[in-house]
């Protein structure tokens, strides 16, 4: 059975990033806990590595992988920024909001079907962000099969995924099972995708043209 390491302890958390990182250089998936649930990982530059997330998860390429990064840095990297985007980031980030930015174009990468978007958020969670440090940026979906409930631990993780993940990270149970807020920045005007952990007041108040999901 793949292993788990509990991150509460200092030396098996080490153990486990350590782990983590080499498993992703090789292609292969971890388990990390993210402030809203458990995350499945792949290096996002690794379409074998991205298929092998998609598969274990049972989700088909309609459904691409949202990007995890370890600073609001990174994000020039994976995406196309403006003003927008950078007032969010800075309001928001790390924490509970996903935006649909456009990709960098030079980008050879492969998450799904993404008509040239990429969906990325930086999390807040001390063993995440040391995670990306790390790695770098990583495809990330909740950690669980497609249709059954998102893992609140790396043990709930492993229940579900077993052996198609090589390293698990626990670090107890969420305490929160909802997801981030999505916000789609492609187009003429801001508008939310989906309701999650920042309400839409609370967007609005940095971005006032920020539309609802129904407006």
């Amino acid at each position: 059975m793949s292993p788990l390491y509990d991150c509460s302890d200092e030396t098996k958390r080490q153990r486990g990033v350590g782990a983590a990182k080499r498993a992703v250089r090789n292609g292969k998936l971890i388990v990390l806990p993210t402030d809203t649930v458990y995350g499945v990982g792949a290096d996002a530059f690794s379409p074998d590595a991205v298929t092998a997330l998609l598969t274990a998860k049972g989700r088909g390429r309609d459904m691409p992988v949202p990007v995890l990064v370890g600073s609001t840095a990174t994000l020039g990297g994976v995406a196309v920024t403006d003003d927008t985007i950078e007032a969010l980031v800075k309001a928001f980030w790390p924490g509970g909001l996903t935006l649909v930015c456009a990709e960098q174009p030079s980008l050879r990468w492969d998450l799904g079907d993404t008509g040239g978007t990429v969906a990325v958020r930086m999390p807040d969670h001390e063993i995440a962000l040391e995670v990306l440090t790390e790695t770098g940026p990583l495809a990330v979906s909740s950690a669980n099969v497609s249709g059954q409930p998102p893992a609140q631990s790396a043990a709930d993780a492993r229940a579900q995924l077993g052996d198609s993940v090589a390293v698990y990270l626990e670090a107890g149970p969420t305490g929160k099972d909802t997801p981030s807020t999505i916000v789609d920045v492609t187009g003429p005007l801001p508008r939310v995708l989906r309701q999650g952990a920042i309400g839409l007041a609370e967007l609005q108040a940095v971005v006032p043209e920020l539309r609802g999901l129904d407006q």
